[in-house]
């Protein structure tokens, strides 16, 4: 036997189980005194009313543009503060990358500085200048 003749023959079992105690209970439920009945079916059509609101309220969050759908992220002072940790790691990001972005033009703009510095202050030939490994000679002779 095979998993796929024991997991139909598992749900067949379930199935008739189901049955068995559905007819059990249709039996028992036309035996039931009226007020008793009566107090079943209020609580029945009271949790249909639950259901039913519990549908609404969920079917509320979901926004529908177009051919689209998105959630909201919900109402009020909670939907809110959701509202911020979604957006705040996004906002940290950018900052670092914009710190990240200030501290390499500044090192850029120093190294550059530096360079000039050495070829004003030097005294060398104008060929020197031309050179294409002069600013390859003045990095290396600067950090020794």
């Amino acid at each position: 036997m095979t998993a796929t003749h024991h997991a139909n023959h598992r749900i067949a079992s379930q199935d008739e189980l189901g049955r068995a105690i559905t007819a059990h209970l249709q039996d028992a439920s036309q035996q039931l005194p009226h007020d008793v009945s009566e107090r079943l079916k209020a609580a029945r059509m009271l949790a249909l009313e639950k259901r039913r609101q519990a549908q609404i309220r969920l079917a509320s969050a979901v926004v529908a543009s177009g051919p689209s759908a998105a959630l909201q992220l919900g109402d009020g002072l909670r939907g809110k503060w959701r509202l911020i940790g979604a957006w705040l790691p996004l906002l940290a990001l950018v900052a670092g990358l914009v710190t990240i972005d200030f501290v390499q033009d500044d090192f850029r703009a120093q190294e550059i500085a530096d360079v000039d510095v050495e070829l004003l202050t030097d005294d060398l030939p104008p060929d020197a200048f031309t050179d294409p490994g002069f600013a390859q000679f003045l990095r290396l002779n600067r950090s020794e």
